[in-house]
């Protein structure tokens, strides 16, 4: 490729530009990876477009503030968990959506106390911008796990991202595919010592008082930044009405005060003359009038939402919206805000199926939360909304020997191990995967027949655990929007939630507080 090519192609992207709110990014070609990537000149073409858009980037930096901030996590969605997503889509070479941003850095998930951090300790980093101990929320690392009493020192409390957008009169919400008083969703609003402890009786098991301590669904309910979210989508049913209740589909309720808190919820929005609309399936979703509707809450299962792809295959896509639904409705919803808003979104369900070791189900959540993410881009403007992608913390699934490009990433490797015995490419350093890898009596089992392709199926793992751990390592983070820049680099995953607060000009890291 001559010099000429790269100015030719350097001007057709800026060109394009023109006419998009978003970055023009070099377009994959329709081609057979035997025709076209045995030649020298694919891989120019490709390298000279890629540095034509890194220049583009350098010489217009988006300098404006953010009006909105959407942070999407991933959970448990670890450098290895996207890169087999690519894969799982089609192609190593293809990107998932958030891999198209332009800029790229990588955090440090470690607790106060732990190397290996769990969802609850991470939330407390990356939206309230301190690190904590393992297993509480909200809190500094003065509280630890489970303490009766410390956690109700109001001086221990920490600040969420949320609470800033609303201080500055922007609106704020979340969506997750867990129980919204799930350890990473209840980082926006909640401080606690205990991740458990989502009903009253979950403290009182614990041999606390229910009085002293206040459960995670009601300070949703009845604390300042909970109560003040402006749309709140998820599972979790069971955590606001008592035992002696059941739901709409039949369920009964966890708590033990004999409440109702989602109808406690409306009253009180109703005594605020707020119009509120509480819905619990996709088709009570879809009829929401949004702009006649000033706050939204949507619970849409007992527990956690299910797996994006067990919503069709257990035919379920009737009754309970995906992960992108829910995103739609929640920026439809936000952008009424004049002011402007912040928004949670949570992909939950990617880390529970690498704790079952499940790889497939959790690549098609990752594949569904991709989505989500484009969707939202789709539907805002860089020029005023930051958009962050990143994960709380990493799995233990690697992706290893030595497949061929095109086959199935489910598949076995195309090679055996020395035992003479196949192995599957994906597969995890602990976990319930051990009981499909080794025989008690016969050392490792031979997978010859075994549907590997089953969502369902356990993947190999070399430690015997009930539940697969998470890993230590880094976690990417992807920007796009004004002053994406800021992301580049390695930090404290704490310090993600100071740059989008500086980049927006909210609580303690606005111009005017620095």
């Amino acid at each position: 490729m001559k010099r000429g090519f790269f100015i030719v192609a350097l001007l057709a992207v800026c060109a394009a530009r023109k006419d998009h709110d978003h970055p023009v990014l070099p377009i994959d070609k329709n081609f057979k990876a035997i025709d076209e990537e045995l030649k020298t000149e694919f891989w120019m073409e490709k390298a000279q477009n890629i540095l034509a858009h890194k220049l583009q980037n350098l010489n217009e930096p988006n300098t404006q503030r953010a009006k909105n901030v959407i942070l999407f996590l991933g959970d448990g969605m670890s450098v290895h968990t996207v890169t087999a997503t690519r894969a799982f889509m089609g192609d190593s070479s293809k990107q998932v959506s958030f891999e198209k941003f332009p800029y790229l850095g990588l955090s440090r998930t470690y607790a106060v106390n732990k190397r290996t951090p769990d969802s609850a300790t991470t939330a407390t980093a990356y939206l309230n911008g301190v690190k904590a101990n393992y297993g509480t929320i909200g809190v500094n690392a003065q509280v630890t796990r489970a303490d009766c009493y410390k956690a109700n020192d109001t001086s221990t409390h920490t600040e969420s991202i949320a609470k800033w957008a609303q201080d500055a009169g922007k609106w704020a919400g979340l969506v997750t595919t867990a129980r919204v008083t799930h350890a990473s969703p209840a980082g926006v609003y909640a401080h606690t010592a205990e991740r458990q402890w989502e009903n009253d009786r979950a403290i009182t098991n614990d041999g606390c008082s229910a009085e002293v301590n206040v459960d995670i669904a009601r300070q949703l309910v009845e604390w300042p930044v909970g109560k003040d979210l402006r749309v709140v989508l998820g599972g979790g049913r069971r955590n606001f009405r008592d035992r002696s209740m059941n739901d709409e589909e039949g369920s009964a309720g966890y708590r033990t005060d004999n409440r109702d808190l989602i109808q406690e919820w409306l009253a009180a929005k109703k005594e605020q003359k707020k119009t509120a609309q509480y819905v619990w399936s996709k088709k009570g979703l879809e009829i929401v009038d949004l702009a006649k509707t000033e706050y939204l809450l949507g619970l849409f299962s007992e527990s956690h939402c299910p797996y994006h792809g067990d919503l069709a295959r257990d035919k379920l896509e009737n009754s309970d919206p995906s992960l992108s639904q829910m995103t739609e409705t929640a920026i439809k919803m936000l952008s009424k805000s004049e002011k402007g808003y912040f928004l949670f979104v949570e992909g939950a369900r990617i880390d529970m199926a690498h704790h079952d070791s499940r790889a497939h189900r959790s690549l098609e959540d990752t594949e569904e939360f991709a989505k989500a993410v484009e969707l939202a881009r789709n539907m805002t403007s860089e020029q005023d909304t930051l958009i962050v992608v990143t994960s709380d913390h990493s799995h233990t699934m690697t992706i290893n020997g030595y497949p061929n490009r095109g086959e199935n990433i489910f598949k076995l490797a195309p090679s055996l191990a020395n035992d003479g015995l196949p192995y599957t490419v994906l597969s995890y350093a602990n976990g319930p995967g051990f009981s499909k890898t080794y025989s008690s009596s016969k050392g490792r089992k031979d997978l010859t027949g075994t549907d590997v392709e089953d969502p369902k199926y356990r993947f190999m793992a070399t430690v015997p655990m009930d539940s697969e751990t998470h890993g230590a390592d880094d976690v990417g983070i992807f920007a796009s929007g004004p002053h994406a820049h800021y992301f580049t680099g390695n930090y404290e995953q704490s310090n993600i939630p100071a740059l989008m607060a500086h980049i927006a000009n909210i609580g303690p890291f606005a111009d005017d507080k620095l």
